[in-house]
């Protein structure tokens, strides 16, 4: 069974920069679509970046283009999210999460990073 373990979340001020990790077990990285997401206080789950093998691409939602990053690393089995230019907005528990298309349902989940953006 494939888990998920997320970690590298903390506390940052804002403009600063942090980065998430997701180190997969259980099965290496072959599945179809790779995600990040995001979930704030109060407010619903939102997408926040997605790595596709099939077709091969990378999306970003729109308030994130320009100051996250995210990548992937198939020999160690772990893919990273790198955070610059944070905000306060930006405070939220952080989930890796495998599926097979981006815009579909995602099967497996992580048990989530807390990131806080404040002074």
């Amino acid at each position: 069974q494939l888990q998920l373990v997320e970690f590298g979340g903390g506390l940052v001020q804002p403009g600063g920069s942090l980065r998430l990790s997701c180190a997969a077990s259980g099965s290496t990285l072959d599945r179809i679509a790779l995600g990040w997401f995001r979930q704030a206080p109060g407010k619903e789950r939102e997408g926040v970046s997605c790595i596709s093998s099939s077709p091969s691409s990378t999306y970003y939602a729109d308030s994130m283009k320009g100051r996250f990053t995210m990548s992937r690393d198939n020999a160690t089995n772990t893919v990273y999210l790198q955070m610059n230019s944070m905000k306060p907005e930006d405070t939220a528990v952080y989930y890796c999460a495998v599926g097979l298309l981006c815009d579909g349902d995602f099967s497996s989940w992580g048990q989530g990073t807390q990131v806080t953006v404040s002074s």
